[in-house]
């Protein structure tokens, strides 16, 4: 976060990515530091490298030796790069893709390329793993905080869908966490708004129904919670213990009688 990125592939030098990182920390330019770690690099001629610092430059390297189809193809602060391809066609689709989805967030913007990709041949060897990471652009005092995306499919017939569906995963969680610090702060119409919105987007998941459903009858609305709460509890018995266990540390704050009448669901 706050210094820039680097893709190695091809065969892939792992060092780069670190020793890259580290180049653009003390201040050089992403092709400074691209001509830096290929001058000493006696496989730069199998390597596809990528570099953008955080002032927006771009530097590649396509190494002559690499497997056709491979190239590679830069713009305005990003740079595609593909290499054993089954056409030259699939680093322009990717910079095509790209460059047509800005208005959506970063990460499905990627993806975006990358399902161009796959759309006009994508890679000659077939489909195995796909991977995806944000960072902020700048740096804060938390790094915890920093890696905003960073989600990985590492063996699949189908690695985009999949990596499409823990992205959508990854943002109704991201409401799951406002809820809990609405939660936390004691803002109870902002905890159920951000509940639903996370039950909204991956409705079969029973965690985001039945914390949606807590926080409707902390805020004294009990039928209503309790219809969410019954088919919860029928699916999987474990999340009536669960309930249980909440009103002694302060998350359900029902009267006695309201809480009986939640554990007796059936």
């Amino acid at each position: 976060a706050g210094v820039g990125v680097v893709a190695t592939q091809s065969f892939t030098n792992k060092s780069f990515g670190l020793r890259g990182l580290a180049l653009l920390k003390s201040g050089k330019s992403a092709q400074q530091a691209l001509d830096e770690l290929l001058a000493n690099d006696e496989g730069r001629d199998v390597r596809q490298v990528a570099i953008l610092d955080n002032q927006g430059r771009v530097a590649t390297h396509t190494g002559k030796k690499c497997v056709d189809m491979a190239g590679h193809q830069q713009g305005s602060q990003f740079s595609v790069q593909a290499n054993m391809m089954l056409s030259e066609k699939v680093w322009p689709a990717m910079a095509k893709a790209y460059d047509q989805n800005a208005r959506l967030p970063l990460a499905e913007r990627v993806l975006a390329a990358l399902d161009a990709a796959q759309a006009v041949g994508g890679d000659i060897r077939g489909r195995q793993s796909a991977a995806l990471l944000v960072v902020r652009g700048q740096a804060t005092e938390g790094p915890w905080v920093d890696r905003l995306v960073d989600l990985r499919v590492d063996d699949s017939a189908a690695p985009l869908p999949e990596l499409h569906r823990l992205l959508n995963l990854a943002r109704a969680y991201d409401h799951m966490n406002a809820g809990d610090l609405a939660v936390e702060k004691n803002d109870m119409p902002k905890a159920i708004q951000e509940y639903q919105a996370a039950e909204k987007m991956f409705p079969q998941n029973l965690e985001m129904k039945y914390w949606h459903a807590i926080t409707l009858a902390n805020k004294q609305q009990v039928p209503a919670a309790l219809a969410l709460l019954k088919p919860i509890f029928q699916q999987e018995p474990n999340w009536r213990v669960l309930t249980e266990r909440l009103p002694k540390v302060g998350l359900l704050t029902v009267s006695p009688a309201e809480l009986k009448q939640i554990l007796a669901l059936k």
